[in-house]
């Protein structure tokens, strides 16, 4: 998910701009995303975040209570966050995920697809043929998914937006998966987290279809 190429897919509902947004982000139990679900929630917006180890998002949503201990220890105030165990590998859990948020209330203004996997470092040829299959080689979904944005951006009615976003080079267990120790040269999920919130957070409908960086 975060090697120089990797794009986070956004898909937004720009309307008017609101004070306080709700975001919902996959793949929060780490890296990139638990920072910026971090840095959303800091800023006073409401975070929707899944991922697929229940023992992270556990330790996801003891942090975010901790930034808003007034509503985590009144009965009577529901959590401005909604983080849950979701496979987005699996169409049913998707759904699940789906009928969850609406029953709750919290529909999303922006949407962050980033949710991402990686093979194991290795030269294209050693692949195993299982692993290709199941990741289609790290490097090449980056490049699709700049197709697919520029595809569905076109098919979106008035007052939607896709956007392909680069991360940039970060430092998160992907990176150090193929850099190794060099990886810690970069910065880091927390330091980045900030523009890339402001980034998003100030994306309209003109930007339906780019492709940017953070």
């Amino acid at each position: 998910m975060t090697v120089g190429t990797t794009k986070l897919h956004l898909a937004a509902a720009m309307g008017v701009t609101a004070q306080k947004k709700t975001v919902l982000i996959t793949g929060v139990s780490r890296g990139l995303g638990r920072a910026l679900a971090l840095e959303l929630a800091r800023r006073g917006h409401s975070v929707i975040g899944c991922a697929r180890s229940s023992d992270k998002v556990s330790s996801l949503q003891t942090e975010l209570a901790s930034l808003n201990p007034a509503a985590a220890s009144s009965s009577s105030s529901a959590s401005p966050h909604l983080i849950t165990t979701v496979d987005v590998r699996s169409d049913t859990s998707i759904k699940e995920l789906a009928k969850h948020v609406v029953e709750s209330r919290l529909i999303p203004d922006i949407i962050v697809n980033n949710a991402g996997t990686i093979n194991q470092n290795n030269k294209i040829w050693d692949i195993p043929a299982e692993e290709f299959d199941m990741v289609s080689a790290y490097c090449a979904t980056k490049w699709a998914v700049e197709g697919l944005t520029r595809s569905v951006a076109k098919e979106l009615p008035l007052g939607l937006a896709v956007i392909a976003l680069s991360p940039g080079v970060v430092n998160t267990d992907m990176l150090t998966s193929c850099f190794g120790s060099s990886a810690a040269l970069y910065q880091s999920p927390e330091s980045w987290a900030p523009r890339a919130a402001t980034m998003i957070l100030s994306l309209t409908t003109e930007d339906n279809g780019a492709s940017l960086t953070v």
